[in-house]
């Protein structure tokens, strides 16, 4: 006799399970911090075994790059090697470089969460198991670097550094994995629970998910358009000062290494001065030192600020022009495409011949657009946050634009022009809704039956060949339908009343009256039309030989007959009449 195994527990099952997961995500975190300092390594050790006058050794180097990857997470450094001695910030962080580690962080996300395509497919990766595995695989790698950066000139801040760096891990990690988990609006919808109940009802009602998917899709537009615009600006205005911009290119470094490396340096201060023009265009400008404001109305730069390409395309110090004026047009393109987002969201035109479809009502598309400009007030707040920081103590300890300036006043353009915009381009959309609809209901039959042919047609085959096409047209068209949005279409019209959509229509069951006498109370059957009725017996409704009922002819309906009335005798009935079939 052989003995069966026992069977694991549930935990130990679980932990087998999950094991691999979790190694596999601790893996994949370390993976990409290490992808990550290895390509700002080989970039500082190309640079620096290129530079004809090294300061340092390879030593230097590696501190300088694990420096760097510390500073593209958003983690402020301390420079000790000052004529004054005394320790400076550097916290103004480049963010094409801190795209580089969200990006790997996001593909480490999907690769820990190894879901499938494939129906037969393993199931995938847990969400919590392949998040923490990659946060904790990264923070690993990061603690380290910090540790073998802390005796070096550019030292890491601690405060910073136990903030940024498993802030951004993170969310890097927790983006990939929710999108390899198919975009859940689980989430989102769980964010949205900490909104007070009142302000939730009224922005958000029924369907928020559709609502916030829309206002993040117009945020992010309008955040595009905003941040290609102060590109564009900072293009023109370095156009405008060449001369500026290339002299202190050239005087900043007489070597091609050196030049290449300060060409680096402002590629990727290039999205820093897209948002920093950005908030010019927004009115509130930025700062280029602590007291020295740049915004339309006026520039006032720092007097001793070190030569730069990109501080050449600064405005000049002094009042404002109608020029520096028309950078407005930046905020009044980004909220007419706010606008014009929302409505195309409130309204779908599903064809040409066909009423558009009305998903919300004007006062809705309102609240949408709101909810568009709170979303893009913390976009920008973010991005000014991001792009600018401290590059030393005194008239340095600010760079760039203020959040609290910013935000908001990305919110008011937003909302003070996307409003109208969504509001007109609703309306146009809706033209001609009502001749549409009022055509559609006039063609479609009565009873939901197909209107009788006049006539049969000469040739048969053709015709139901042409019906049997127009059938299958109208059903690949209701099923396109049934795929968009399950959500219920409002009128086009708030003010007129219309008919209601065809869910909410409530037809009575046909029931037979009822009447209420002194007696009591009695219910008459509904009579039945004689074209629809079944040909009877005639031998079975016959009781006399020769006597025929009338046909055709009901009884009234709702009148009882009285009891205990008996037939008058002694009239004689007509002999010999058929009865009608």
């Amino acid at each position: 006799m052989t003995a069966r195994r026992p069977s694991l527990t549930p935990l130990s099952t679980r932990l087998r399970d999950r094991s691999p997961g979790l190694s596999a995500s601790l893996l994949n975190g370390v993976v990409a911090a290490g992808l990550g300092l290895g390509v700002l390594t080989v970039l500082v050790l190309a640079l620096w075994i290129s530079s004809p006058y090294p300061d340092s050794g390879p030593g230097g180097a590696l501190h300088i790059a694990a420096a760097l990857w510390l500073l593209a997470h958003g983690v402020e450094l301390v420079r000790t090697d000052t004529l004054s001695g005394a320790p400076l910030p550097v916290g103004v962080t480049p963010l094409l470089l801190l795209a580089l580690p969200a990006w790997l962080l996001y593909r480490a996300g999907r690769y820990a969460t190894d879901a499938s395509g494939e129906p037969d497919g393993p199931p995938p990766v847990p969400v919590r198991t392949a998040w923490l595995g990659v946060v904790l695989g990264y923070l690993t790698v990061g603690t380290a670097v910090a540790l073998y950066c802390s005796g070096a000139e550019l030292r890491p801040s601690w405060g910073w550094l136990t903030v940024s760096l498993p802030l951004v891990a993170a969310a890097g990690a927790g983006a990939g994995v929710w999108s390899a988990h198919g975009c859940p609006p689980e989430p989102l919808l769980i964010v949205l629970k900490a909104v007070p109940g009142p302000v939730r009802r009224l922005v958000f009602g029924a369907d928020a998910r559709a609502r916030v998917d829309t206002a993040v899709r117009a945020a992010g537009a309008s955040t595009a358009v905003l941040v290609g615009g102060g590109a564009l600006l900072v293009a023109a205005s370095t156009v405008w000062h060449g001369d500026v911009a290339r002299a202190s290119f050239l005087q900043l470094t007489e070597g091609w290494t050196g030049r290449f490396a300060v060409l680096l340096l402002g590629m990727a201060l290039v999205p820093n001065a897209s948002v920093w023009a950005a908030s010019y265009a927004l009115g509130p400008g930025f700062v280029l030192g602590a007291g020295h404001p740049v915004h339309p109305l006026a520039s006032d730069p720092a007097p001793l600020l070190p030569p730069f390409p990109l501080l050449a395309a600064v405005p000049d110090a002094g009042p404002g022009t109608r020029l520096n004026w028309a950078a407005a047009l930046v905020p009044v393109a980004a909220g007419v495409v706010a606008g014009w987002f929302v409505a195309r969201a409130a309204v779908r035109r599903r064809g040409h011949r066909e009423p558009p479809r009305v998903r919300w009502s004007a006062a809705r598309t309102t609240g949408v657009t709101l909810l568009t400009a709170v979303v893009c007030t913390l976009l920008l707040a973010l991005l000014a946050t991001l792009s600018g920081g401290p590059l030393g103590v005194g008239a340095l300890s600010r760079f760039g634009p203020l959040w609290w300036q910013t935000g908001p006043a990305a919110g008011a353009w937003t909302a003070l022009l996307g409003l109208p915009t969504a509001l007109v381009v609703r309306a146009w959309r809706l033209r001609g809704a009502g001749a549409l609809r009022t055509a559609a209901e006039s063609e479609k039959p009565r009873g939901g039956q197909r209107p009788k042919d006049p006539g049969k047609p000469k040739d048969s085959a053709k015709a139901d060949a042409k019906t049997k096409r127009a059938e299958d047209k109208a059903k690949r068209a209701e099923d396109k339908a049934k795929r968009e949005d399950s959500l219920p279409d409002e009128d086009a019209y708030d003010i007129l009343p219309a008919e209601p959509p065809a869910e909410l229509r409530i037809e009575l069951p046909a029931e037979a009256p009822t009447t209420e006498t002194g007696t009591g109370r009695e219910t008459s059957k509904a009579t039945e039309a004689t074209d629809s009725a079944e040909p009877t017996d005639p031998a079975a409704t016959k009781e006399t030989p020769g006597t025929p009922e009338a046909p055709g002819i009901p009884e009234a309906p709702g009148i009882p007959e009285a009891p205990g009335i008996p037939e008058a005798p002694g009239i004689p009935e007509a002999p010999g009449t058929p009865e009608t079939p």
